[in-house]
């Protein structure tokens, strides 16, 4: 042994463990401040998270936002009532028929239009699809946050699926505008329903296969239990619903609360859980994924005949078939895009059920055919006031894990 190691033998062994600098009595430890975003990959958007901590402990957290502000709002002011559908589409990205159905939703309810059944169905099929791509995008982002990449690809591998038969009903893959006032944008085409089918078939067993890698994963499990946890009386004085809501065990839901666009004509539970922790909420939204293709197959079967669209042509543009041959028609079209429908005055919220929670949307008419106030009550914003009891006292680690958890679409978050 030569004489360098064989010193540094001597220096290692006289090391006492046992003898441990304590601080002085009354000393304050030193706290740092620091930003995480907002332009970091798990904030999950342009997230500005002011943290203190003390070492690797988060002791307090400010969420800043505004960063991605897009004047949502005031622009559907500045619009006719059908040309706000896809502004306001792009508000909760992840969400995008949910947006349009609480907007359309909030005009049919002022001017009195009863939509088809047949258009109710469609709806559902198309808002249940899009629930389980949202959960699908949050699931892969989640398990890349906590190191398991090939999550993501298997997620992604699914909702591409779900896009193909956005843009087989729409011809977009994104922000489709299909949900309309007075219906959608047009009849399911041909070799829709078998493809649907084929989805319904095999997602439920994608789920399991989900649920195998990560549900028994201990590092998965260790990252998830017991962190985060929140009670119901906290969340409720929030304002927070949605999955973070049904993980404390309410089962509140606008689906079973108060119905809409026919939810009252299916069957499916409300998943919920048992103590409000990160696990909970995990499996709240994988179980979702499962009642929302038992709600698709509920309503392909029971899909009604007739028409998907309201036949007032005050306020659904005519088959373009009628232009050559209806001057009525060429009419109610050259009104409808040039100037738009007017809508008597009032006020309406109209609330729903989307991914994250209730979105709800207030609009005032003073008569003319443009909207005098839009707001949106987007379930991100809300639900984004839970993340500081939630992460408190807990390691900076696991902030990374509950901000995934947390599910937050920062488009709907700054509007």
């Amino acid at each position: 042994m030569s004489t360098e190691v064989s010193d540094y033998r001597r220096r290692e062994e006289s090391i006492d463990l046992s003898v441990r600098t304590q601080p002085a009595e009354g000393a304050e430890q030193e706290l740092l401040t620091l930003n995480m975003g907002p332009h970091h990959p798990a904030t999950h958007g342009v997230l500005r998270l002011l943290v203190t901590l003390e070492g690797e402990v988060v002791r307090d957290l400010k969420p800043i936002i505004g960063y991605v502000h897009t004047g949502i709002e005031k622009t559907a002011e500045d619009k006719s009532y059908w040309k706000v559908i896809p502004v306001v589409e792009r508000m909760d990205y992840l969400a995008y028929y949910f947006n349009a159905m609480a907007f359309c939703g909030a005009v049919e309810t002022l001017v009195g239009v009863e939509v088809p059944k047949r258009a109710q169905y469609l709806r559902v099929i198309h808002l249940e699809l899009n629930r389980i791509m949202s959960h699908l995008v949050w699931l892969g982002t989640s398990a890349l946050d906590l190191g398991a990449i090939s999550m993501f690809w298997y997620c992604f591998r699914e909702r591409e699926k779900i896009l193909d038969l956005f843009e087989m009903s729409s011809g977009q893959r994104m922000h489709t505008r299909y949900i309309q006032v007075g219906g959608v944008f047009e009849d399911i085409p041909v070799g829709f329903m078998a493809k649907l089918k084929q989805f319904t078939d095999q997602m439920p067993a994608r789920i399991d296969q989900f649920a195998a890698l990560l549900d028994k994963n201990e590092i998965v499990l260790q990252r998830l239990r017991d962190v985060a946890a929140v009670d119901e009386d906290t969340l409720l004085a929030l304002g927070v619903t949605g999955p973070l809501l049904r993980a404390t065990g309410n089962p509140w839901d606008l689906r079973k609360a108060a119905p809409y666009s026919s939810y009252d004509h299916f069957e499916f539970k409300i998943p919920v859980g048992t103590v409000g922790d990160n696990y909970d909420r995990f499996k709240v939204r994988m179980a979702e994924m499962r009642e929302s293709v038992r709600i698709i197959e509920q309503a392909a079967a029971g899909l009604p005949e007739g028409p998907y669209i309201t036949e007032n042509r005050k306020y659904a543009l005519p088959p373009r078939h009628e232009l050559a041959t209806s001057m009525e028609a060429l009419i109610h079209h050259f009104k409808l895009v040039t100037e738009g429908f007017r809508v008597p005055p009032g006020e309406v919220y109209y609330p729903i059920e989307s991914p994250r929670g209730e979105l709800g949307c207030f609009v005032r008419a003073d008569g003319s055919s443009k909207p005098a106030r839009v707001h949106m009550r987007d379930p991100s914003f809300v639900n984004l006031q839970a993340l500081k009891p939630m992460i408190q006292d807990l390691y900076l680690a696991d902030l990374i894990a509950t901000l995934a958890m947390l599910d937050p679409v920062l488009g709907g978050i700054d509007r």
